[in-house]
């Protein structure tokens, strides 16, 4: 039997309860808007004298390679990243006698005691890449490669004026995009962690392969396209060779070479790289507002070599394939959703032209401007990634 007395307290407790005010709820902490954003040159200095004075003051005279600046997102190259390894460079020499810049090549990255890396993201107001964008943010790290500790980090953002975002010939020229793993442990190295922090590992056992890349895309800029080929080569054949950077490479090279039956099965490559990493972002460019591809001969020639090598590769998959239309962010977002429809449905039909295996296999779909990887709506060599044509393996049509 329950206590009276206790039924009673029991009561008395919850009418006090009801009775009782409700409290206020906690307040929700507000991040701190962003800091406006300065001009180029002095996002640089800012940034780079900040990481270079930090790296200067913690020992003797050592030796720093720049692994070359990218896009935060896209992992690309450009004019602008390129201009920016140049004046950090430029910075060391200048103002820290204790920091000595070497080249970026196998030989230094194997031997130097720091490096640098850093990305370049255009961003929207709230500093995130998605939507419009209105600044640019730029990150910076120096990491002791003896120690395996990053030494020193900075993060600035420019405006977007004055920056040249072309990208860089080997980028511009490269057919494909998917996520590799080596050029996120890049970025990871530079946004994912604070000063005190291991390298990340995947980036340390990448570094002497990321150097041979540096030098087979210095050589293919360069129209060094044999020089090219072998660096790509000998990269392909180190223990961090699996990277579609590379399979981009001996594509191009071997294509400027002439060697079309070794340009197609580097191709290939590229296919089965982006088909096992489940995303294949390919430019296949249209004409603006149409399904009709660009009126560029050059540009377009090797599109039915890509298509077939595409078809023959997704349809030894045994699966589904699903395409996705993609556009730049420029233009109306409804309009720009259907269509990058229309534009996956053109290239389904070309895939099932193309192997009779993929019939009642391909699913077209359109994400318009939602997934732009550049997101800065110019409309040229700048932003072609925002209007490449994606595919996937599907475990279902």
């Amino acid at each position: 039997m329950v206590d009276r007395h206790f039924a009673a307290a029991v009561f008395a407790v919850g009418l006090l309860s009801a009775c009782a005010p409700t409290p206020p709820p906690a307040a929700v902490a507000v991040a701190p808007p962003p800091p406006a954003p300065v001009a180029f040159s002095q996002a640089v200095d800012n940034a780079g004298n900040a990481v270079l004075t930090s790296a200067s003051t913690q020992g003797n005279r050592r030796t720093l390679v720049i692994d070359p600046l990218v896009n935060g997102v896209s992992g690309e190259q450009s004019a602008g990243t390129r201009q920016l390894g140049t004046r950090l460079a430029e910075l060391a020499k200048q103002k820290y006698p204790l920091i000595e810049v070497l080249p970026f090549n196998a030989s230094t990255a194997a031997s130097a005691d720091l490096v640098m890396v850093g990305t370049f993201t255009p961003v929207n107001a709230q500093n995130a890449p998605t939507g419009a964008r209105e600044a640019y943010r730029f990150c910076l790290v120096v990491a002791d490669l003896k120690s395996g500790k990053t030494i020193a980090k900075s993060v600035a953002r420019s405006t977007l004026e004055q920056v040249d975002s072309t990208p860089t010939k080997v980028f511009a020229d490269s057919p494909a995009w998917s996520e590799d793993a080596n050029v996120k442990a890049y970025i990871n190295t530079c946004q994912a962690t604070k000063v005190g922090d291991p390298i990340p590992t995947a980036y340390v056992n990448g570094l002497v392969t990321a150097a041979m890349i540096n030098q087979a895309m210095e050589a293919y800029d360069g129209a060094r396209y044999p020089e090219a080929l072998d660096l790509y080569g000998s990269a392909r054949a180190t223990p961090a060779g699996d990277q579609l950077r590379i399979y981009n490479g001996l594509y191009l090279t071997h294509t400027r070479l002439r060697q079309r039956e070794a340009a197609t099965a580097a191709f290939g490559d590229v296919v089965d790289y982006g088909l096992r990493n489940n995303r294949l972002g390919v430019k296949l460019l249209f004409r603006p507002g149409s399904t009709a591809l660009v009126a560029d001969n050059a540009a377009t020639a090797p599109y039915p070599m890509w298509l077939q090598q595409i078809a023959t590769h997704g349809a030894k998959a045994g699966a589904c394939l699903q395409v996705t239309g993609h556009t730049s962010a420029s233009g109306s977002p409804v309009l720009n959703e259907r269509l990058s429809v229309l534009r996956a449905e053109y290239v389904k039909g070309r895939l099932e032209q193309a192997d009779a295996g993929l019939r009642q296999k391909v699913l077209a779909a359109g994400a318009g401007s939602t997934q732009a990887l550049v997101g800065t709506g110019s409309d040229n060599a700048a932003d072609a990634l925002d209007r490449r044509v994606e595919f996937k393996i599907i475990p279902a049509c």
